[in-house]
C-alpha cells in the first residue's frame, strides 16, 4: 500500500473515550446498511461491527479518498462508496470525474494543482510563479465540474521561520482568491501532522492554520481539518472544533495510531466528534482516509466507519 505521501508526489477533543466509549456506543445503535455486500466486501467475519446502522437523518455528507483504496480500480470503489450511502470520492484529478460520475457521486476535494507535492507549497515565494497559474487552471475545472473544494499544502518549513512561512502563504493565495471566489470554489489547506508522518511540514498546528485563514481574508479560503493528524499533533479534537468550526471547510478522519479503522482499537471516538461536527452548522464533507488494516476487508471496514460517523 502507498503511503499518502507517495500517491500525492505521484500525481496527484477531546479523542480520549476509548474501547469502552466506542463499545457502549456500537451496542446502542441496531440495524443493518442499505446495501448487501458480496464476496470479500461483506462485513460477516471481518471484525468490524454491524451494528451501526446509517442514520436517514444524518447531515453529515461522506466522501472516500481514493488514495487509501488504490489497489482497488476506481470504477469498483466508486460502486461500492455509492452502495454505502457515500457521495464522494476524493483526492482526484481530472481525467477521474468521469467514473465517479457515472455513480452519481461527486469530488467533494479536488486534488492539488502542479507538482510541487506536500513538501513544495505555498510558503516559498519562488513557488508561486508556478503554483498562481496552476490553480488558477484547476479552479476553472473545478468550476465546471460543479464541485466544492480544492486542496493545497504549506510546504515543508526546511529552515523557514513560522511567520515568514505564514506571510509567504497569505501573500500568494491572495492572488487567486479573486479566482476563486468568482467560481465558487473553496481552497482548502490541509492541516498535517510534522511528528510521525509529514516531518517538517509547516501548517502542522490548528492555531498557524486559523491565523492565515484570518491574513487571507476570504471566504473561500479554509482548511482541511484533519482530525486524525491534528490528534498527533495537538489533541483536544473537539475543542478545537467547537472554538476554530468558521475556519474549518473540510474534515478527515483515520484512527489513531495507525491511521487505520475507526474501530475500538484506537483512542478516537468518532459518533462523539461527529456530533460536534454537526452542533456547529457544518453542511460539507468529512472524508474517510483510514488505511484498512487487511485490504481483503477495506470495503466492510468503509462500510462500519461510514455507520459510526452517520449521526
Amino acid at each position: 500500500m502507498p503511503t499518502r505521501r507517495e500517491f500525492v508526489q505521484n500525481g496527484v477533543t477531546l479523542g480520549a473515550m476509548v474501547g469502552l466509549g466506542a463499545t457502549a456506543s456500537a451496542c446502542a445503535s441496531s440495524g443493518t446498511s442499505g446495501g448487501a455486500a458480496s464476496g470479500a466486501m461483506s462485513a460477516a467475519g471481518t471484525g468490524t461491527s454491524a451494528s451501526h446502522p446509517a442514520n436517514p437523518a444524518s447531515t453529515i455528507k461522506q466522501s472516500v479518498c481514493r488514495w487509501c483504496f488504490n489497489e482497488m480500480p476506481l470504477d469498483e470503489l466508486a460502486a461500492n462508496a455509492k452502495r454505502i450511502g457515500l457521495r464522494s470520492v476524493e483526492l482526484l484529478g481530472p481525467a477521474d470525474f468521469p467514473t465517479i460520475e457515472k455513480h452519481g457521486l461527486i469530488c467533494a476535494m479536488v486534488s492539488q494543482a502542479g507538482n510541487g507535492g506536500i513538501p513544495r507549497g505555498w510558503n516559498r515565494v519562488d513557488n508561486h510563479s508556478w503554483l498562481i497559474p496552476a490553480y488558477q487552471e484547476r479552479i476553472d475545472v473545478v468550476a465546471r465540474a460543479k464541485y466544492p473544494n480544492l486542496i493545497c499544502f504549506s510546504g515543508n518549513r526546511a529552515g523557514l521561520g513560522d511567520d515568514e512561512g505564514l506571510e509567504n502563504c497569505a501573500t500568494g493565495l491572495k492572488q487567486i482568491m479573486p479566482a476563486a471566489e468568482k467560481a465558487g470554489v473553496t481552497i482548502c489547506m490541509e492541516l498535517l501532522n510534522s511528528k510521525v508522518n509529514h516531518a517538517d511540514y509547516q501548517c502542522d498546528h490548528t492555531a498557524w492554520g486559523v491565523k492565515l485563514v484570518e491574513k487571507v481574508g476570504s471566504e473561500r479560503f479554509k482548511l482541511l481539518y484533519d482530525i486524525y493528524h491534528m490528534q498527533i499533533m495537538e489533541g483536544d479534537v473537539i475543542h478545537t472544533i467547537r472554538d476554530h468550526h468558521r475556519a474549518i471547510g473540510h474534515y478527515h478522519t483515520a484512527g489513531v495510531p495507525g491511521r487505520h479503522e475507526l474501530d475500538e482499537s484506537q483512542e478516537l471516538f468518532y459518533p462523539a466528534i461527529m456530533r460536534a461536527i454537526r452542533e456547529t452548522g457544518y453542511t460539507g464533507y468529512v472524508a474517510q482516509e483510514f488505511i484498512p488494516v487487511k485490504k481483503e476487508t477495506g470495503m466492510a471496514s468503509l462500510e462500519d466507519a461510514y455507520k459510526r460517523c452517520a449521526v
